[in-house]
C-alpha cells in the first residue's frame, strides 16, 4: 500500500520537486520534503500535513545528509525511495564557456555532482541496513548528447558545459551504483527530462518545439509521472537505466 511508504525528497523546492510533492501526496506516500527555502518548505506541507515532515538544511554536506535521513527515519519507521531532484547553482551559473570562473565552477561540480555522490553513499548505507531500498535521480537530456546551439542564438540564454558534464555523470553514478548494489534489493534509475517550460524567448520556445514530437518544453508533471513509477512496485525490476522524457528532443 502506497499510505505505507516513506518518500525522501531531496530539493523539493524546486519546479519538479514541487510538482512530486503534490503529485506522490495525492497518491497516497508518506513525503519527508529536504530543502534549504524554509519557507517553501512549509508551504508545501499545508498540500498534506498528516503525510508531508518537512526538513530544512542544506543538503550538500555529510552531517546535513546524515540528519536528514536519521529525520526521516524517526518519523516513519523506515524509508522506502529517495528522489534527488536538488539543482543547487552558484552565483556564475549560466554564463558563457568563456566566462567560467575555477571558484565558481568547483563550487557547481560538487553542489551538484559531488553531494549526488555523498548523499547516495549515506543512504546506501541506510538501505543495506535496511536490507532493501530505492533511488531515483535526475540527469537531463543535456548528459546525453551535445546541446543544440541553434536554438539559443538571438537569445540570451545559454546551455552551461558544467551542466552537460554534471548530468552525464549523473546517468555513470545511476548504472554503477545499479551493478554495484546487485543482490541487495536496492535499486539506482534515473530519469532524464527534456525542456521544463519557464521564461524562455519565444525565440527559443519555437525553435525547441520544432526539434520535438508533439509538445516541446515540457510540464514538471509529464516529468512526475515517470518517477511516480520508477518509485512503485510496478518497476521492482527495473535498475540501471536512464529513463528520457523529452518529446523526441534527442531523436
Amino acid at each position: 500500500m502506497k499510505k505505507n511508504k516513506t518518500i525522501l525528497i531531496v530539493g523539493a523546492c524546486g519546479v519538479i520537486g514541487s510538482s512530486l510533492v503534490k503529485s506522490l501526496s495525492s497518491e497516497g506516500y508518506n513525503l519527508l520534503l529536504g530543502d534549504i527555502n524554509k519557507k517553501k518548505l512549509f508551504q508545501l506541507k499545508k498540500i498534506n500535513s498528516k503525510q508531508i515532515e518537512i526538513f530544512s538544511a542544506d543538503l550538500v554536506s555529510k552531517k546535513n545528509i546524515d540528519k536528514f535521513i536519521s529525520y526521516g527515519h524517526l518519523k516513519f519507521g523506515k524509508i522506502d525511495s529517495i528522489i534527488f531532484v536538488s539543482y543547487p547553482r552558484s552565483k556564475q551559473w549560466g554564463k558563457k564557456f568563456e566566462d567560467i570562473q575555477e571558484k565558481y565552477l568547483k563550487e557547481d561540480l560538487y553542489n551538484q555532482l559531488g553531494s549526488t555522490i555523498i548523499f547516495c553513499q549515506r543512504i546506501i548505507r541506510y538501505f543495506r541496513k535496511q536490507r532493501f531500498g530505492n533511488m531515483v535521480l535526475i540527469s537531463s537530456i543535456q548528459g546525453l548528447q551535445a546541446p543544440k546551439f541553434d536554438h539559443y542564438n538571438k537569445t540570451k540564454m545559454v546551455s552551461p558545459i558544467e551542466y552537460s558534464a554534471i548530468k552525464a555523470g549523473i546517468i555513470s553514478i545511476t548504472r554503477y551504483l545499479a551493478k554495484y548494489l546487485r543482490n541487495t534489493k536496492i535499486r539506482v534509475n534515473c530519469v532524464s527530462p527534456g525542456g521544463i517550460k519557464g521564461k524562455h524567448s519565444s525565440k527559443f520556445i519555437k525553435k525547441y518545439r520544432a526539434s520535438c514530437n508533439s509538445k516541446g518544453l515540457l510540464d514538471p508533471n509529464d516529468i512526475s509521472k515517470s518517477i511516480s513509477f520508477l518509485i512503485s512496485d510496478s518497476s521492482r525490476f527495473i535498475t540501471g537505466q536512464n529513463f528520457v522524457v523529452d518529446d523526441g528532443w534527442h531523436l
